[in-house]
């Protein structure tokens, strides 16, 4: 029979490692850049910690709306271009998903939470196909360039507990699926058409409405940033991302997660663009940032993070 000092210190080993396995937890939860210097640092994730608002928010001399998988860059890219414009020095990004970002351009502000921002972007990011839907649309924007390329991939738990070795898989019954929301996730209709060149219409009706109803498929609520952490935190087994988001996690931060490649006759590649907008509040910070986007400083950066260049 176990003493009672030997109960104790049993109690002792187990509450360290259940503080330790919270601890590793929470160490996955975004942001997952740097902070801005400066001012005292208040952050209480997952409470009181605000991932996809960059920068200054008072008066910048610049405002960009990225795509929202693009957040990994951001604060490298920021600086760089800081460096080069030294007049530039009070920069706001949002990396949003890109009908979110729409969506407050059209209203004129976006509220998250107890926050309104009404501020008026002067370049805008998304993919190529996109930008020249809202440019027919709304003929936002004075001139664009593209500046990155991002084919799919799947990211599952290191080990690849589940066996998933092709899109294929994820239409299995045991599978938990993390999927953006096609709603307001562009990459969503990226990832629709992978599955049909890998299964067919049978496969998408499958992974996106009777797993969607079985609970098994997660659409997204946020953006497609949610898939990692689900994976990471053994809510969902796979997710169908951005390369680069599976190289960020695997490669940069070294989370315990693998890439499961799509053959390229089923993968879809994207080529992202930059967009001045026509009535930019800052014409020549907007016209220098887009210079920017495709300079060899840029594109190093972009390539650090995984991203392929504009061209092939």
């Amino acid at each position: 029979m176990m003493s009672r000092c030997a109960k104790l210190s049993l109690a002792a080993l187990l509450a360290v490692a259940c503080s330790a396995a919270q601890a590793s937890q929470s160490d996955y939860l975004p942001p997952w850049n740097p902070p801005p210097a400066g001012g005292i640092s208040f952050a209480v994730p997952p409470f009181d910690a605000i991932a996809d608002l960059h920068g200054d928010i008072v008066d910048p001399q610049l405002t960009v709306f990225f795509a929202g998988n693009q957040f990994m860059v951001v604060h490298d890219l920021v600086e760089a271009f800081k460096h080069r414009y030294p007049q530039y020095r009070r920069v706001f990004v949002e990396t949003l998903p890109p009908g979110i970002l729409a969506r407050q351009i059209e209203t004129g502000s976006l509220v998250m939470g107890n926050l309104r921002i009404a501020l008026k972007p002067d370049i805008f990011t998304n993919g190529k196909a996109s930008i020249a839907e809202l440019q027919q649309q709304h003929a936002w924007f004075a001139d664009t360039v593209d500046y990155a390329r991002n084919p799919l991939a799947i990211m599952v738990a290191r080990g690849n507990p589940k066996q998933i070795h092709g899109l294929q898989d994820l239409g299995r019954a045991d599978v938990r699926v993390s999927m953006p929301n096609p709603k307001w996730e562009g990459i969503a209709k990226q990832i629709e058409a992978s599955y049909r060149k890998a299964g067919g219409d049978a496969l998408d009706h499958t992974i996106m409405d009777d797993k969607v109803k079985a609970g098994s498929t997660y659409l997204t609520r946020i953006h497609h940033r949610e898939s990692p952490l689900r994976v990471l935190q053994g809510e969902s087994d796979a997710a169908p991302v951005w390369s680069t988001e599976a190289y960020f996690q695997q490669e940069v931060l070294h989370r315990p997660v693998e890439t499961v490649a799509i053959p390229a006759d089923q993968n879809v590649t994207a080529t992202y663009t930059a967009a001045r907008m026509k009535d930019a509040p800052h014409a020549q910070a907007a016209k220098d940032f887009l210079a920017f986007m495709t300079s060899e400083q840029a594109q190093a950066i972009y390539h650090k993070y995984g991203f392929q260049p504009p061209q092939p």
